[in-house]
């Protein structure tokens, strides 16, 4: 079955004084993302934002983990919730600036510091789990299989099972009560809203 991706455009209309007033708030060299459904917002802003260096201008998804320039000193983004910003904060290290409905927040550093606290109890979880789940995606850019099973190879001293779907649900977890812990192949940002589950990304930082 073939599958047809066709973005829906925001009616947002851009505020060109609100951006005059964000533009001094932002350091001059500048990244702008945007959610698909902003494309055409992130462009105008691009073109308002005169006195700044735009270093990169592109779209972020829900599991993309997009590059900047070096010389990036935060990132303008144009989206609905804190949720990819959050990602972009903890993933870059860099200042992240949310435009949402004409209005600019930036992302407090007490959201990174709480990620990051959750990861760090989902790592102990994996630690201590005498039973581990592997989380596998058959969605194209998210399938791991090789990781999977090559993992479950190395994991000797812990009873590993595979869980494959093509969208994975977390509150089916509660129907695996045994698996105290969850090593996801698939989407890098499942481990965002819950503690249990650890990137598999992460087991190799450590």
């Amino acid at each position: 079955m073939k599958t047809l991706f066709i973005p829906a455009n925001s009616k947002l209309i851009v505020d060109k004084s609100k951006i005059l007033e964000i533009s001094k708030k932002l350091p001059k060299n500048i990244a702008i993302a945007y959610s698909i459904q902003y494309q055409n917002q992130a462009r105008e802003i691009k073109s308002l934002l005169k006195s700044h260096n735009i270093t990169s201008l592109t779209q972020v998804l829900g599991c993309s983990k997009p590059n900047f320039p070096k010389n990036t000193e935060a990132i303008l983004l144009l989206s609905d919730g804190k949720f990819h910003a959050i990602a972009l904060s903890f993933e870059t290290k860099l200042p992240v600036f949310l435009f949402e409905n004409n209005k600019l927040s930036e992302i407090p550093k007490e959201d990174i510091n709480d990620l990051e606290k959750k990861q760090k109890v989902a790592y102990l979880k994996f630690l201590q789990a005498d039973k581990v789940g592997i989380l596998i995606s058959t969605k194209p850019g998210q399938q791991n299989l090789k990781k999977a099973l090559s993992l479950k190879k190395k994991l000797k001293e812990k009873q590993s099972y595979l869980f494959i779907s093509n969208n994975i649900n977390t509150s089916e977890f509660e129907n695996f009560p045994e698996i105290q812990s969850w090593v996801n192949t698939a989407c890098p940002r499942m481990d965002m809203n819950n503690s249990k589950i650890i990137n598999i990304s992460k087991l190799l930082q450590y």
